[in-house]
Order: C-alpha cells, then sequence, then structure tokens
C-alpha cells in the first residue's frame, strides 16, 4: 500500500467519524438538512467525475430517479426494507439502466453529450408521468426503512438515516478519490486536455468515457434511495430537468479538485434553499444564481481550489526551501 493511498483511507475515515460525532449535536432539522446534502452531493460527485474527462451530464436526473423508484419498488412490492440493501439495489438498477447508453454517449462532447443525457432523462419523466401504476405525477410514499432487520424507531430515525448516508458517502467518496488519484483517473484529466494525444498513446478514450459515466451512474443512483430514505416519498420530479440542473449547479460550484468541496456545496445550495423559501420565497435561485457568479468571478476553478491551490503553493514552497 503506498504512502498516497494510506493518506487517502486515513483521511477519509477520519472525515467520516468526524461527521459521525458531529450528528450528534445536530438538532432534527438540520439532520434531515445535512442527509439531503450528503444525499444529493453524491450526484453531483458523479457530475465531477465526467468534468474531469471534459464532458457535464445534464441529465443526471435519469439515474436519480432510476435508483429512488428501484429502491421504493423493492421495499414495497419485495420487502426489501434495509437501508444498505435499499441503497445497493438502488446504485446497481442505475447502471443496469444506463449501460445500454454508455457506448452511445461515449461517442459526442460538449453540448451533444449534455443534450443527450438531459434528452434521456426527460423520456423517462414523461414515462414516469403517464404510468399509473408507479403513482403517476403524484408518486407514492415508501415507509421507513430497517436496519439489519431492526425497524427505526421515529425519534431516532433522523440520525440512523444521517448515519448511514455519512457512512455511505464516506466509502464512495474516499473510492472516488482513490480512483482520480490512479493511472486511469489521470488519465481522464489527459482526455480532457487533449484526448487526440491520448487515443495516440493506446489508450481508448470512449472507453474512459463510458467508464466514468457508469461509475457516475451508480453514484446518482445512490444518491436516489438516500433521498428516498429520507422523504419516504418518490415522485417523477426526480427526474426533471430542473434536478438535474441542481446537481450541475453544485458540482460547477465545487469544481473538480476536491471531493469534499462538492458536499460543501451540495450543504450551501440546501440551507440557501431552505432559509430562501422560509423568508423569501421563491427567490432562492436568485440567491444561488449571484453566489454562484461571485464564485466564478473570484474562485473560477471551485470551492475546492480555496485548499488545493493552498496545499500545492505550500508543497511548492517546501521544494524550493528544499533545493
Amino acid at each position: 500500500m503506498t504512502n498516497s493511498l494510506k493518506k487517502t483511507l486515513l483521511i477519509g475515515t477520519a472525515l467520516t467519524v468526524l461527521f459521525l460525532a458531529a450528528g450528534l449535536a445536530m438538532p432534527k432539522w438540520l439532520l434531515f438538512l445535512s442527509t439531503m446534502a450528503l444525499s444529493h452531493g453524491l450526484v453531483s460527485l458523479g457530475i465531477v467525475l465526467l468534468m474531469r474527462i471534459g464532458v457535464v451530464s445534464f441529465g443526471q436526473g435519469f439515474v436519480f430517479a432510476v435508483g429512488g423508484y428501484a429502491s421504493a419498488m423493492a421495499a414495497n412490492h419485495l420487502g426489501i426494507t434495509d437501508a444498505f440493501l435499499m441503497v445497493l439495489i438502488g446504485g446497481g438498477a442505475a447502471v443496469l439502466c444506463a449501460l445500454p447508453f454508455a457506448p452511445l454517449l461515449s461517442r459526442y462532447r460538449g453540448i451533444f453529450f449534455a443534450m443527450l443525457t438531459l434528452a434521456i432523462s426527460m423520456v423517462l419523466y414523461g414515462i414516469l408521468v403517464k404510468t399509473e401504476a408507479l403513482g403517476g405525477s403524484d408518486g407514492f410514499n415508501v415507509s421507513r426503512p430497517t436496519l439489519f432487520g431492526q425497524s427505526i424507531a421515529s425519534e431516532q430515525s433522523n440520525w440512523l438515516l444521517y448515519s448511514v448516508a455519512v457512512l455511505v458517502v464516506g466509502v464512495l467518496a474516499t473510492l472516488a478519490r482513490i480512483y482520480v488519484d490512479s493511472v486511469r483517473g489521470l488519465v481522464s484529466l489527459a482526455i480532457r486536455e487533449n484526448e487526440l494525444r491520448v487515443e495516440y498513446l493506446g489508450a481508448s478514450v470512449s472507453q474512459a468515457v463510458a467508464l466514468n459515466y457508469l461509475l457516475a451512474s451508480f453514484m446518482g443512483g445512490v444518491g436516489g434511495a438516500l433521498t428516498l430514505m429520507s422523504l419516504g416519498h418518490i415522485e417523477p420530479n426526480f427526474a426533471y430537468w430542473t434536478t438535474s440542473g441542481e446537481f450541475v449547479f453544485v458540482a460547477i460550484l465545487a469544481g473538480h479538485h476536491s471531493m469534499l468541496a462538492v458536499f460543501v456545496g451540495s450543504f450551501v445550495v440546501e440551507v440557501v434553499r431552505s432559509f430562501s423559501n422560509l423568508y423569501f420565497p421563491n427567490t432562492w435561485q436568485l440567491a444561488m444564481g449571484l453566489f454562484l457568479l461571485v464564485v466564478i468571478r473570484f474562485l473560477p476553478l471551485g470551492l475546492g481550489s480555496l485548499w488545493t491551490n493552498r496545499r500545492k503553493k505550500k508543497t511548492t514552497g517546501q521544494e524550493g526551501g528544499s533545493a
């Protein structure tokens, strides 16, 4: 095991434990808000993986909805109510549904990739709205999940669901960090800069794009399952274009340099949305739009550049001093 891998695992474990401990001191409303931020941030993390390879998906609502509906149907019709099993079902179903589209999408770049993913998501939205067996436009409710065969008491549900989200997100975010630091992950950055040169070196750009899309799909499906368990309700708006737009918003806000920044950005969005709807109804989009403009102006590489650039400067300074 390399030092870099050990450091990544140590940081991931430490942050997971820190977030779990912080949940003990949070009120119920903040636990719910944080759970939503974690689940939505996981979907945006998938978009960040795509951004690293030079494409952006405007249709992550597709896998978000597939994950939510799959886990909801497993709970209501198959009796699978364990939280971790529902998460796996949501992620697995999203990958299976995204698999046929991966070879097609891997051929396109730029606005064509974005619009194709958006079209796929909106087709699913139209199907869900018209399908009465899935609740139509109103969706349907899902009972509270269980944990290792034990029912969750209502007074403990917020903290336990938050803890499940922290554990799942902690594992997946750590694995994502390991992936982006690997050879295949670094090839993604090379493709973003010059994919023709990567092809000349013998790597398959199409396979790399397809792989990143499937990884993003798994994270989107897991995020959908976590959101479903928190809300206890599923509806076609999970696949609507505005939902996908929010995930892209968070990804741009965070940048593609830091995994942690994605969840910080997601939490900021959830807080602004919650308090804007409370005190200034229907204005949270305006507030977030202004905030994004400020970030783009002063932090063009995203919130993650606040600490990644500082770390790089510190490393460069140490190397210069030793030289």
